[in-house]
């Protein structure tokens, strides 16, 4: 199998070059550091099927990072057909000299020059053909975001893969960046033209808001704000559409269906798998709007920014900004948020940020709270509720880096570059939000469906009125009773530890009940503050299994995810504590 390495500086468009050749989608994202894993896809060139490999984004060859040791491994290990150099048009004057290391090791190259279309909005003009006779390969002018060059770009690819044996870089030869730095800087000074001076571009202009010291931090948390009132205004009404259409589904067709089954394929099948899925699948179109607004606010470049202006904070708290990137993609999933952290180069850094990342609040603890939002409080009072949980969850993550900074001090620099802000497609959008729901759904049909069916033979095992979930209820009623959480969502907890999606659907299968019912039958069982008591202890307490087991593979130590857990834990409680019982305390004064 032919393969072809795609190479580049992070925040240069790899993720987004990749699916437009591959017709794959890996995440994009417009801000640093989102590729730290191998994304591959195959695909046909000419006669030759070719494996892409996306690697981490890098800065030198010669770097120490974790990302850039995989991406530096891979190139030494691996036979290759081609590498695709991309690199960013705007920033060539410090970007070429990665093409320039390459160069010297062998490599079979094509330079893409991505980002041309903001480089001729810039007046920049560049001459591809003088910087390919000097780099002595092919050097194309792309837009991987709308797909300019694109077809040249698979032509040239197709022709590589036809002609070039697969070769092995002779990384003995590897100079560092520093010794490229005087022919980097002539290739750019011969081949690559700006005009005399540039006006302020609208870039400049908004970044006077967005980071100014005092409005910067107030606008990120509106822009979230927003972005969750459209989730309920749009969601909410598709979302009982959806829960409806299950409903007629189950009283018109599956009911008189089993009407003639045995009690226990009819409990099963209806109570258990249809009422506990059917409850977890119409968070649907939620999950869908909630990622496609979330992937406008990461592609304009809005993510970086808040990383930046955060620094300032992370750094008296024993981070810096790029734990705060990871934050911010633990919000999606804390398992490839946890795999993010090989970007932090101090190990000591690293296990920090570490411990704050499984405080994010995921898209799987989005979905229960999204629900019991609705369920619990007003349209007008939902949005605020769930920001609080947010603002919590950094809090709390922050919090816990405050605490424990002394035992992981570290000095390591921290350095970001700060994209252009760019107009996400709807494309790209489209892409993220069905590449989410596509996940969560996935999820529904194999994890959720297993957790439905075991917590559906707990609580009716040996008998509905003895089962074994109410025996485990029973153990746990003394430690969860003092903080608002009674026997139907103790064990809604325990299956959330497998993971968090099986929550919605344990609590169907637990009361029986799923869509407009399960929702009325917790409002008449919990009030408010009981409510938030169960998702700030569900927010904080142990994250799921493929989060604990992520933990120990990265940290390469079974203490430390013992402890990360035991934190997590021992937190949850005494904060749900402090909160429902002070809260009820204060209430009884008035």
């Amino acid at each position: 199998m032919q393969r072809i390495a795609l190479v580049g500086m992070p925040n240069t468009g790899k993720s987004t070059l990749f699916n437009r050749i591959t017709g794959g989608n890996a995440r994009v994202a417009n801000w640093p550091g989102l590729t730290v894993d191998l994304a591959t896809h195959r695909i046909l060139l000419g006669a030759k099927m070719v494996q892409m490999v996306d690697l981490p984004g890098i800065y030198d060859l010669s770097g120490g990072a974790e990302d850039e040791r995989i991406a530096q491994s891979f190139l030494a290990s691996t036979p290759l057909t081609g590498v695709i150099v991309l690199l960013n048009a705007t920033q060539l004057d410090r970007q070429l000299g990665l093409a320039l290391q390459l160069k010297a090791l062998g490599a079979p190259m094509i330079v893409a020059l991505n980002m041309a279309d903001e480089a001729r909005s810039a007046g920049m003009t560049i001459d591809t053909a003088a910087l390919a006779q000097q780099l002595g390969c092919p050097v194309l002018l792309v837009s991987a975001k709308r797909g300019d060059g694109i077809p040249e770009l698979k032509q040239t690819l197709s022709h590589l893969a036809g002609q070039q044996r697969a070769v092995n870089l002779d990384f003995t030869q590897l100079q560092p960046a520093a010794a490229f730095h005087e022919a980097e800087a002539r290739l750019h000074h011969d081949h690559v033209s700006r005009p005399p001076t540039m006006p302020a571009s609208l870039t400049a202009r908004i970044d006077r808001w967005i980071l100014h010291p005092a409005l910067g931090l107030p606008l990120f948390v509106l822009t979230m704000f927003i972005l969750f009132q459209l989730t309920f205004a749009i969601g909410t009404p598709l979302q009982d559409l959806l829960g409806s259409g299950i409903d007629w589904v189950k009283s018109t067709w599956l009911e008189p269906a089993l009407a003639g089954a045995p009690e226990i394929v009819r409990g099963a099948l209806l109570d258990g798998l249809y009422d506990g899925v059917g409850t977890v699948l119409t968070f649907a179109p939620l999950i869908f709007l909630f990622f496609s607004l979330m992937a406008v606010i990461e592609d304009s470049g809005y993510f970086a920014r808040a990383a930046f202006m955060m620094d300032g904070l992370m750094a008296r708290l024993g981070l810096d900004g790029r734990g705060f990137v990871m934050l911010m993609m633990g919000f999606g999933c804390n398992v490839p948020a946890l795999m993010g952290t090989r970007v932090i180069r101090d190990p000591k850094a690293r296990r920090l940020t570490m411990l704050t990342i499984p405080f994010a609040l995921c898209s799987a603890r989005l979905q229960i709270f999204l629900f019991l939002c609705a369920a619990l409080f007003t349209p007008a009072q939902a949005p605020w509720v769930l920001l609080g949980l947010y603002l919590a969850s950094i809090v709390i993550a922050l919090g816990t880096a405050w605490l424990l900074r002394k035992r992981f001090t570290s000095s390591e620099p921290f350095a970001l570059e700060l994209p252009p802000f760019r107009l996400p497609l709807f494309k790209q959008i489209r892409l993220r939000g069905w590449g989410e729901t596509r996940a969560f759904l996935r999820t529904a049909s194999t994890m959720i469906v297993a957790g439905v069916l075991l917590v559906w033979f707990l609580t009716h095992y040996p008998n509905e009125h003895h089962s074994y979930a109410a025996m485990v209820a029973n153990v746990l009623e003394p430690v969860l009773t003092p903080i608002g959480i009674h026997s139907e969502m103790s064990i809604a907890l325990i299956f959330g530890f497998v993971a968090k999606e099986v929550v919605l659907g344990a609590l169907s299968v637990i009361t029986g009940m799923q869509g407009n019912a399960l929702s009325a039958h917790l409002a008449s069982s919990m009030d408010p503050v009981s409510a938030i008591s169960f998702m700030l202890f569900t927010l904080i307490y142990v994250p799921c299994v493929a989060t604990v087991a992520t933990m120990h593979k990265e940290s390469k130590s079974a203490w430390f995810t013992a402890g990360s857990v035991a934190w997590s834990l021992g937190l949850a409680w005494v904060l749900c504590f402090v909160f429902y019982q002070g809260t009820r305390l204060i209430g009884g004064w008035f």
